[in-house]
Parts: structure tokens; C-alpha cells; sequence
């Protein structure tokens, strides 16, 4: 059950929570303070558990309040994530920053409720409201309100098609590039088990790095070529996936795999081999454009 600390309303429920607000005002429903204190306890749970699921579902606050009198009003429209609102930028203000890509990774609870307590303009609560909902947010979409690490809320944004491209070289010696070009190697095919690691990789990489997002990705290539001049293994990974945030983590993390993967099969040989620069060549599609080097 989703309840503010600055909303001043504890699991009694004996005033409205600002989920319960968000339930009635956009399924246009106004009751009383009374009316509400009326209500037995798991309606009053439910009504705040409906308003704070993604999407109200008006019919089951109207069911909930069937044999309830509520008056019918001009129902509230949801809050988009395009655009901070006026009033909302103008109440919060310079000295409590609500950037458009924070607006953006809160939930539409959130977003309804920072509107609200802006609508009523009372200064101790809008500082409340700021500190519980975005906190050290203003600072990183990444940072959570109390100021730890979060994965940022990608539900809202639309899939479209994503690919990026990243690179990394291992430089050997020349004994090393030797064994690998004649594929004497002891423990076996270099290229290919390195190849296959990086695939594997990319499809974890939301295992490996905390605030990855799990992706459905489409595409997974990752290619070794002999560099003679420089007795090097160039890698190259290219990763595509039709889904809501980029692929560039997976691109990176194939080719530093498939390159550490080099390292070990290697490290018998030569343990002074060097890895990088490892970086992103390319990257396409979602809100930020495209990237080349």
C-alpha cells in the first residue's frame, strides 16, 4: 500500500492518501471526508492500491464505491511524461530542480502527487514532497531519493527498434599471435570460444551490471579478426534488440568478454597481453538519437 510519509496519513487510513485522490479524480469521483471515514477499511485499501497501479481502472473504483454517495466531477487527465507542468515547475522552482528526465523515470503516482501538493502551494509540504519523491534524484535518474542506486522505470517509453556497435583490441607477442594464427594453441580454438562467450554475455548483461535493464535482444554478432601489423585480435560486437532502452551496455559487455575470454585461453603463453581500448563506435534509436564516433 502506497502511502507518503509528507502525506501525513498512516495504515489507518483515517484521511484521503493522495493514491486514493489520484483513483477518484481521474475516474471523476468526489466524496467527502466523511464518506470516506464511512467506508470499511479494505474498500479505503483498495481505492489506494488502485491509485497506485500504472493505469487507474475506473470501473473498479466506481464498483467500490456502488452503494457509496460520490458526486460525479470533470475527471482529471492522467499526467503525460512529455512535459513537466507550469504549475508544477513554477511551485517546485530552481531551488528544488525537477529535470524533464527525472519527471520522466517517476511512476504516474508520483508525478500525480507532486502535482497535487504544487496545486495547493503550501511551502513546508512542497519541500516534503520534493525530498521523499525526488530527493538526490535531481541529480541522476540513477539515484534513488534516499540517495542509493536504482534501475530507472523504462515501462512508459516506446519500444523501438535499438543497435549499437563496440569495439576492443587484445595486443599479443608475437610467440601468442603465432599460436593463435596456426591454432596451436593448448587449450583450443581461440577465435571461436571467444566468439561464443561474448554472444553468451551480451544476453546477461543485466546480470553482470546492476542497473541493466533485461532486454529481448534480437541480434548478437561478435567478430575476431588477425591484425598482423600489430599482433593484435581486433573485436568487434554489434547487438540490436526491438525494446525500450539502448544496447550499448550489451555491445560493451560482449566484446570485453569475447577479449577476457582471449586472455585466459592465452595467459599460459603470454600474461603480459594488454586489452583496449574497448568503446562504443555506434549506437541508434530511442529519445537521445544516434551516436557515431
Amino acid at each position: 500500500m502506497k502511502l507518503y510519509s509528507f502525506d501525513g496519513v498512516d495504515a489507518a487510513l483515517d484521511l484521503v492518501p493522495l493514491a486514493a485522490r489520484r483513483a477518484l479524480d481521474l475516474s471523476g469521483l468526489k466524496i467527502s471526508l466523511e464518506t470516506w471515514r464511512n467506508l470499511a477499511l479494505p474498500e479505503r485499501r483498495a481505492l489506494v492500491e488502485v491509485g497506485a497501479e500504472w493505469s487507474v481502472d475506473s470501473q473498479r473504483v466506481s464498483s467500490l464505491l456502488a452503494t457509496t454517495p460520490a458526486a460525479r466531477v470533470e475527471p482529471v487527465a492522467e499526467l503525460g511524461t512529455a512535459t513537466i507542468p507550469v504549475e508544477v515547475a513554477r511551485a517546485f522552482g530552481a531551488a528544488l530542480p525537477i529535470s524533464s528526465a527525472v519527471w520522466q523515470s517517476l511512476s504516474p503516482l508520483d508525478r500525480y502527487a507532486l502535482w497535487k501538493v504544487a496545486s495547493r502551494g503550501k511551502p513546508d509540504r512542497i519541500i516534503a514532497a520534493h525530498a521523499e519523491i525526488v530527493g538526490h534524484s535531481s541529480l541522476s535518474t540513477h539515484v534513488s531519493p534516499a540517495g542509493g542506486a536504482r534501475m530507472v522505470d523504462v515501462s512508459q517509453k516506446p519500444a523501438s527498434h535499438r543497435r549499437a556497435v563496440a569495439e576492443t583490441r587484445v595486443t599479443l607477442s608475437a610467440d601468442a599471435f603465432a599460436r593463435v594464427k596456426s591454432a596451436t594453441v593448448p587449450k583450443g580454438d581461440v577465435l571461436g570460444t571467444a566468439r561464443l562467450a561474448g554472444i553468451m554475455a551480451a544476453k546477461r548483461t543485466s546480470e553482470l551490471i546492476p542497473l541493466c535493464h533485461p532486454l529481448s535482444l534480437t541480434k548478437v554478432e561478435v567478430s575476431l579478426e588477425l591484425d598482423d601489423g600489430a599482433s593484435a585480435i581486433a573485436v568487434r560486437g554489434i547487438v540490436e534488440a526491438f525494446d525500450r532502452t539502448g544496447v550499448e551496455m550489451e555491445a560493451l559487455t560482449a566484446v570485453s568478454v569475447a577479449a577476457l575470454t582471449v586472455y585466459d585461453m592465452l595467459k599460459g603463453i603470454d600474461r603480459a597481453m594488454e586489452i583496449g581500448p574497448t568503446r562504443l563506435l555506434t549506437k541508434s534509436g530511442g529519445r537521445t538519437g544516434d551516436f557515431s564516433r
